[in-house]
């Protein structure tokens, strides 16, 4: 019998077996080895990367928003490749039905007892990456469909209940081009997700390498190096990772002073908002800014942690009135004037 080696021992060991050291350093070393992974497939995009994987080992869901052919699907795709975790697309269409995403209870006949019975069909929402196109093209009843899934964890049908595997993790994109024929996710809905990313076009050399690759020699693939338990453990050890009373302060104040009502809201947010962004904002932001730190080799995040997830988690959890739109004034610029202006905790 072969002798397991070091790095599969490790990769097996039970966290509470391991000190915090060892924790991060397995962390760390699996986020490397994953994004080297996507880099294979995907050019560039560092960020738009960085920001997805933080969100999937908090724990959270997520809405992209970018134009077409900037390579979506193929980034959700490959990062379920690296992980050898189940993936399905679903591609939202104003004639799509919320049995079209759960599953539905189907009639049929038992070989043995030749009697018919109703059998449970799962749905491509029994998948631990989902990727949900385009969502604000179907109607709010099967966009709710959705959404209990991603908060509840779990599908009813029929009066049955089903859970779905852990981890779980939806990615929604939007056009922001084509607004006709669209059903906006409400401002509830769009509370669950954890982050909004905004994905831009390439660089010129970056574009240039995509062409390259993509029209010659043979198809880059991403190898599976993690698994579902890997996946698990890190959203464990983001969960567990310390993080400082002055962090969680500050993350609390950067989320009430976006309201307008405030005290603490800056000049901009009372003259540009119409609301601001509630409790969740604060939990993401903390979730976000710690599993940040750890995928850079940090115990505890930093108040510049909070800083750089700070607009991933706000910007779809403001609404800017008349006279932003009058002024030409958009979210980035009063997120920008935000975080300029709110004092850190002393």
């Amino acid at each position: 019998m072969t002798q397991p080696t070091e790095q599969q021992v490790e990769n097996n060991a039970h966290p509470d077996s391991l000190d915090e050291a060892q924790l991060i350093s397995r962390l760390h070393k699996g986020y490397v080895e994953l994004k080297h992974q996507i880099h294979k497939v995907i050019i560039g995009q560092d960020k738009v990367i960085d920001s997805m994987l933080c969100c999937m080992l908090a724990g959270g869901h997520c809405i992209v928003q970018g134009v077409p052919g900037l390579a979506k699907t193929l980034m959700v795709h490959s990062v379920a490749d690296a992980m050898s975790l189940s993936f399905n697309r679903i591609q939202f269409t104003p004639d799509l039905m919320p049995s079209d995403i759960t599953g539905a209870d189907i009639i049929q006949r038992d070989p043995q007892s030749k009697k018919r019975k109703y059998e449970f069909v799962k749905g491509p929402i029994f998948s631990n990456v989902v990727l949900a196109d385009e969502i604000n093209r179907t109607p709010p009843k099967t966009q709710a469909a959705l959404l209990q899934a991603m908060q509840e964890r779990e599908v009813t049908v029929s009066g049955r209940t089903y859970d779905l595997q852990e981890p779980f993790f939806v990615l929604a994109t939007q056009n922001p081009i084509e607004q006709e024929g669209t059903y906006p996710l409400p401002e509830a809905a769009l509370d669950r997700f954890m982050f909004m990313i905004y994905i831009d076009y390439p660089s010129a050399k970056e574009e240039h390498m995509i062409v390259k690759q993509t029209t010659t020699g043979k198809k880059s693939t991403a190898r599976s190096v993690l698994d579902r338990n890997n996946m698990i453990l890190f959203q464990e050890i983001v969960r567990m990772a310390p993080v400082s009373e002055t962090v969680i302060a500050y993350c609390i104040s950067l989320a009430r002073a976006t309201r307008p009502t405030s005290r603490r809201s800056t000049g901009m947010v009372r003259k540009y908002l119409k609301w601001g962004a509630g409790p969740r904002a604060g939990q993401y932001m903390t979730l976000g800014a710690k599993a940040l730190a750890l995928i850079n080799g940090r115990i505890t995040p930093s108040f510049d942690d909070v800083k750089a997830v700070s607009k991933l988690v706000l910007r779809h959890r403001i609404i800017p009135n008349f006279n932003a739109e009058a002024d030409g004034i958009s979210i980035e610029a009063i997120l920008d004037d935000l975080v300029e202006n709110v004092p850190l905790p002393k």
